[in-house]
């Protein structure tokens, strides 16, 4: 029977809404996490999907304390604290504790190439120095490093290093992640590739972080309910819809761009408004038209129910 680890389940790695004058749009993010609460998920806020590099620390801190007054009694909230700052990681994490955050998310600062001892003792000196349990976020499409899975490994033993996000998009490592953590019941591993939502929650996989889950967090609620029940048919089917609509705001965009398409499809949802913080451009009204019907289609041909909140 596959472990039930205390870190585990659909963490939805939110976004962050704005008003035109990029200040917190706060009726938004009660929308945002109304949708994630209905379908089982966590909000995981200030991540990669949160535009957390470019965001002020007043916008930050609003969203904390937000976040923190809606969350629902008995489940955890994450925040991202990474900086290329270490002090400024260990101030953050010292505020979302304050607030009532559960969980510190980190990636490696993204300036510097580091050495594997660098990595080593940068992760342990701020795990050493908040008052949180912390997730390593593995991202090298913005840090530019790979953190090694043997270092990973020897990190996973710090008594507050508790679990790992990982978004690089691997097979190898994916499956020696899963041989590695599957079976430790101190350790949990967070999947960040929506692609291999499915293989990695039946090889042993703890969790899931999709951004897609921020629209649909349905698919990752049932997914994750058909791995636990063993229906691999039943999870394949949700993964094809993860896959199509993972490509409907990803496909032949950069990154930042995929983040601007997807707030134009919540837009469209009534989620919340289509800002994005600078540098990153809001997609053109010719794009968000087009993404918009690409969508319906999508939710006609597969019988999708996508709430409306207009």
């Amino acid at each position: 029977m596959k472990l039930k680890k205390k870190y585990n389940g659909l963490v939805v790695p939110t976004i962050t809404p704005l008003t035109e004058n990029y200040k917190l749009d706060h009726e938004a993010v009660e929308k945002i996490f109304d949708n994630i609460f209905n379908y089982g998920g966590v909000p995981f806020i200030l991540g990669t999907t949160g535009e957390a590099s470019s965001l002020p620390n007043d916008v930050k801190l609003d969203f904390i304390k937000l976040a923190s007054k809606l969350k629902q009694p008995n489940k955890l909230l994450y925040a991202g604290i990474s900086s290329n700052c270490l002090a400024d990681s260990v101030t953050m994490a010292k505020q979302c504790a304050d607030e009532g955050v559960d969980v510190a998310v980190v990636h490696l600062p993204a300036y510097f190439t580091l050495t594997e001892q660098e990595i080593r003792i940068y992760f342990e000196n701020l795990a050493d120095q908040i008052p949180l349990p912390l997730i390593i976020y593995n991202i090298p499409a913005t840090t530019h490093t790979s953190i090694p899975l043997s270092l990973l490994n020897e990190l996973s033993f710090h008594d507050r290093i508790v679990g790992t996000k990982d978004s690089e998009r691997n097979h190898d490592r994916l499956k020696q992640s899963l041989e590695l953590w599957a079976n430790r019941t101190d350790f949990s591993h967070f999947l960040g590739w929506g692609a291999q939502s499915v293989h990695a929650l039946f090889a042993g996989g703890d969790g899931l972080v999709p951004s897609t889950g921020n629209l649909f967090p349905d698919i990752y609620y049932k997914m994750l309910v058909a791995a636990d029940n063993n229906d691999e048919q039943a999870a394949l089917a949700l993964q094809k819809h993860s896959n199509i609509l993972g490509d409907l705001y990803q496909s032949k965009r950069l990154l930042g761009g995929s983040l601007a398409a997807l707030k134009s499809l919540m837009q469209s949802a009534g989620l919340c408004r289509d800002y994005v913080m600078p540098p990153l451009e809001k997609v053109s009204a010719d794009d968000a038209a087009g993404l918009q019907q690409a969508l319906q289609n999508i939710i006609t041909q597969e019988n999708l129910n996508l709430p409306i909140y207009q």
